[in-house]
């Protein structure tokens, strides 16, 4: 085999893959985020979700990029883990799309999609039109690679030591395996079947000699799901098992039923084009998996939960810090999949949520501790302020890199305000930092604000937490709450020059010490801030049309 034919190999996959790649950006773009609205409808019935999953992978052509949307959203809490069951199902199904098409040779229509595609690129203004184009743009070149690959491997045939490797992989076990690690490699059953395809197509291999590694494809492709998972929650995890499990136990039943029954060479007799039979074995076996499997969908998600239990906090470290929602973007890939609009906006905003809640804990907190002059729970207001840090620079981390690669424009703009929101949450915790560092004073220097000052102290503190505690309301985003919030950052604003002129009094009158004269100012000023932060907070929100 020569070297350029050889290359060509890898140049018909890179076109293959970067189809694909093409294909899942621009329908992500298009409908990226109307995906949390459709499945949520859907995937409350099993067979309409098995369905879902069918339909999404077909469009995508990747089974990976379905179930890596899946493994997102059960870690963003937009899903259960028994409603993803029914989209891995049908992801699997879904997949077998792409192998029909290459043995129904569609791929004579490639240039005239790739050409149509990128037409509607160049040419036209219209951003939706132009995301169509991609979309065609990216069918076009998959089946181009796919041709590219087969003309390639065509001379692969006449190399005794080829044949003789492909022979030894038609022993289950080394069929298996080799087919699950070249899946893993590329990360694309589709690409991986297309080959064997192209394979069979050049008359390499036959059906009886391959179907191992077909098999051992639907295992490797969970490799991209496994990736995503890492970093999410114990859900998001046993999202990633459910799809292991259904291959591993689909491979495991058909290898007994090919090895006990000539099920090849039925499909061989049936079906004469060599790419068709490899097409309808990959098909039968996922419909097969799937219909045996889909009323067992409640006891595989039982199954995943017994596999990988709750961690015990004891053990974990109930002070760990760590993301609890967000996915980390490299896991997903550099460009994500379809779906990631939805995702990222929902991970975030659950995130945020969570950070807001322990900033608003701290602001209580704090207030409690100068009206109690106890500096004992101010450990706990450090700690929940280191925690407020690292999750702001991991989001804001997080944000940054994201908003370089959304492609959806309303999504971008939702992301780009959590990450002003990130800091101002951030900053309200300092705040209430400070708070915590004048009981410190108040108890070592054994100084005390006279009960006027107390009472207004309460009055700060109720308020605050009214202010704070908006922000987290369902009405959040709307023009009236953003009213609404404005009045209460004034309220605070006046109440901040009602307390200094009453402080102004109580010193004429010599009823406060200098020091408790100078903490009290510096404790209206952390006060006011806190108000001026969350309006900026409530100004985000609104401008993104979003809550927390």
């Amino acid at each position: 085999m020569k070297i350029l034919e050889f290359l060509g190999v890898f140049g018909g996959l890179a076109l293959f893959l970067h189809g694909m790649q093409m294909m899942s950006a621009g329908l992500e773009a298009v409908a990226g985020n109307r995906m949390k609205a459709i499945l949520e409808r859907l995937t409350a019935n099993r067979f309409l979700g098995v369905l879902m999953g069918a339909l999404i992978t077909a469009a995508v052509q990747s089974s990976s990029a379905t179930t890596v949307m899946v493994v997102g959203f059960v870690n963003a809490g937009m899903m259960t883990l028994n409603q993803a069951v029914w989209l891995i199902m049908g992801a699997n199904v879904g997949t077998t799309v792409t192998g029909l098409l290459i043995a129904l040779d569609v791929g004579a229509l490639a240039p005239i999609a790739a050409f149509a595609g990128v037409f509607l690129m160049v040419f036209v203004k219209k951003a939706k039109l132009q995301h169509i184009g991609q979309i065609l743009a990216g069918l076009g070149i998959l089946f181009i690679g796919m041709d590219t690959m087969s003309a390639a491997m065509a001379p692969l045939r006449e190399l005794p030591s080829f044949v003789r490797l492909m022979s030894t992989l038609s022993n289950p076990l080394l069929g298996i395996l080799f087919g699950a690690m070249f899946t893993a490699l590329i990360q694309s059953s589709s690409a991986s079947v297309g080959i064997l395809q192209s394979l069979a197509g050049s008359g390499i291999v036959r059906l009886s000699s391959s179907v191992y590694i077909l098999f051992g494809q639907n295992i490797g492709t969970c490799i991209t799901s496994v990736l995503a998972s890492l970093g999410t929650n114990r859900s998001a995890k046993r999202a990633t098992c459910i799809h292991l499990l259904f291959n591993v136990i689909g491979t495991t039943v058909f290898t007994v039923l090919v090895m006990a029954f000539p099920v090849t060479t039925l499909i061989e007799s049936l079906v004469p084009n060599p790419k068709a039979q490899i097409a309808v074995m990959h098909t039968v076996f996922n419909l097969a998996t799937t219909a045996f499997l889909l009323p067992l969908g409640s006891q595989l998600a039982k199954l995943a939960t017994l596999l990988l239990p709750d961690q015990d906090s004891a053990l974990s470290g109930a002070t760990e810090m760590r993301l609890a929602y967000l996915t980390p973007v490299s896991a997903a890939g550099k460009d994500g999949g379809l779906g990631v609009s939805a995702i990222v906006v929902d991970q975030l905003r659950n995130e945020l949520h969570r950070m807001l809640e322990m900033a608003r804990q701290n602001v209580d907190a704090s207030f409690q501790a100068i009206l109690a002059r106890d500096a004992a729970p101010l450990q706990r207001v450090e700690q929940r302020e280191e925690y407020i840090d690292f999750l702001n620079r991991e989001i804001s981390r997080y944000v940054s890199r994201l908003i370089a690669i959304e492609t959806n424009e309303l999504s971008s703009q939702t992301v780009s305000s959590f990450f002003t929101v990130s800091g101002n949450i951030e900053r309200i915790s300092d705040h209430a930092d400070n708070l915590a560092g004048y009981t410190r004073l108040l108890t070592e220097k054994d100084v005390s604000f006279s009960p006027a000052a107390q009472g207004e102290v309460r009055q700060m503190r109720d308020v605050s937490l009214r202010a704070v505690s908006a922000l987290l309301s369902s009405e959040a985003g709307r023009p009236e709450w953003l009213e609404h919030i404005g009045r209460m950052e004034q309220k605070i604003d006046d109440m901040t020059a009602q307390f200094r002129r009453a402080q102004l009094e109580r010193m004429r009158e010599g009823a406060c010490s200098d020091e408790a004269c100078i903490l009290y100012s510096e404790l209206l000023t952390d006060f006011e801030r806190i108000g001026d932060h969350v309006l900026n907070i409530a100004e985000e929100l609104t401008k993104a049309n979003t809550t927390l």
